[in-house]
């Protein structure tokens, strides 16, 4: 009964998904997991109000939009955002993005 109560509090979404990816990714992927926390910072607001990292598959960044009108726009945007993010993260770690209707 005690630990149900201490467990009533809040907490972060993204300290959540960090232990569920520290778990989950490989060791070699880790640094991969940073673009979740550096998104908004990189690519600004407007972007990351309509556009967020979904999940990785090797160096393919996978990116859930709000439309096709934002995938339209961000296709343009593809190489800039690439750059964004490395050099965010401070190294090569996205090689391709692709961008997919989905839940922001």
């Amino acid at each position: 009964m005690k630990e149900e109560k201490e467990n009533k509090g809040f907490a972060h979404i993204g300290s959540i998904v960090d232990k569920v990816l520290n778990q989950c990714r490989c060791e070699s992927d880790m640094e991969m997991t940073e673009v979740w926390r550096l998104w908004e910072s990189a690519v600004g607001k407007a972007i990351a109000e309509n556009a967020r990292p979904a999940a990785f598959k090797g160096r393919m960044l996978l990116v859930h939009v709000t439309s096709s009108t934002w995938i339209h726009e961000l296709q343009f945007l593809k190489k800039d955002i690439i750059r964004k993010v490395n050099d965010a993260l401070g190294e090569e770690q996205v090689e391709e993005i692709k961008f997919k209707i989905g839940p922001i």
